[in-house]
């Protein structure tokens, strides 16, 4: 009986001659990879939405877009955003500075917890932040007997409004300040002192002058986190049509009520005013980052 032996193919050695890719070129690889990832994540959730609401804010036509703007709602749903807006960004860029100046150039004792509270605005949700203030300004709150004997109005009224968006705003301009601050250090304030400027001299003439574009870059977060407030704005307005109605609570209501064309040219206007601020903070950020390498 004979075995017969199956031939097995010898395994030849790969060709040393046989192009390989580079580290380079591997890297190439992975970083365009990335970008595609990044280019094509920012494109689904971001460019495409925006793209699908100016479809359908001139879809309708200039005519209805004109009169929606032109429209009483609108108009001072638009005007009463802007107002808190100014209040806003003027109550937490005058206040920011002087906070990032106490935590970044002073010692005393709870430094670290004042410096955590800057923080509470990005951990609370503003649902809750407007819970917070029908507790302290709502009937049988802590604070409505004060106010309601003065005859002042604090809840379902302008000033629950500003204070609620005051409250999310404070970390913004902090936040940028502060480590510009820590970085410049204090010798160009010491030397301004010693040459015999006061303490507010050195503040506008130095200070300031080298904070300038964080603070700019604070401002604009906080601008753009003010307009597009909701969730507070909506617990402590009472969604009063025409008294205290924002922009992004009048676009809820056409939402409710299925005007979408309403809705949508609103929410367009609103994007095109944070493309704007877009821009300015991209701005900001990029001389920012030059005065710190200069």
């Amino acid at each position: 009986m004979s075995t017969v032996l199956e031939e097995r193919p010898a395994t030849t050695p790969a060709d040393p001659r046989a192009p390989r890719m580079s580290a380079g070129s591997r890297r190439t690889l992975v970083h365009g990879g990335f970008i595609a990832i990044a280019v094509l994540y920012v494109g689904i959730l971001v460019i495409a939405p925006l793209v699908a609401i100016a479809w359908q804010a001139f879809k309708p036509g200039l005519k209805v877009i004109l009169d929606t703007l032109t429209s009483p709602d609108v108009v001072h749903a638009f005007s009463l955003t802007a107002v808190i807006t100014i209040i806003t960004v003027v109550v937490t860029s005058v206040f920011g500075v002087i906070v990032a100046l106490v935590i970044t150039r002073d010692s005393f004792p709870g430094k670290a917890l004042v410096s955590a509270f800057v923080d509470l605005p990005l951990a609370v949700s503003p649902v809750i932040v407007g819970v917070m203030a029908i507790v302290l300004f709502g009937r049988g709150g802590w604070m409505e007997a004060f106010f309601a004997a003065r005859g002042i109005q604090i809840l379902y009224a302008v000033p629950s409004m500003v204070l609620v968006t005051i409250f999310i705003c404070i970390p913004f301009v902090v936040r940028e300040v502060a480590p510009v601050l820590d970085e410049l250090g204090v010798s160009e304030e010491e030397a301004s002192r010693t040459l015999g400027a006061s303490s507010l001299q050195t503040f506008f003439r130095v200070t300031l002058k080298n904070i300038r574009w964080a603070l700019l870059y604070g401002i604009a977060l906080s601008t753009a986190r003010s307009i597009g407030e909701i969730g507070a704005v909506a617990i402590v307005s009472g969604n009063i049509t025409g008294r205290t109605e924002t922009a992004t609570i009048y676009i809820m209501r056409q939402f409710d009520q299925f005007n979408d064309a309403e809705g949508y040219i609103v929410a367009m206007a609103l994007a095109l005013v944070s493309i704007v601020i877009l821009v300015a903070i991209e701005t900001f950020k990029r001389r920012q980052e030059k005065d710190r390498e200069t």
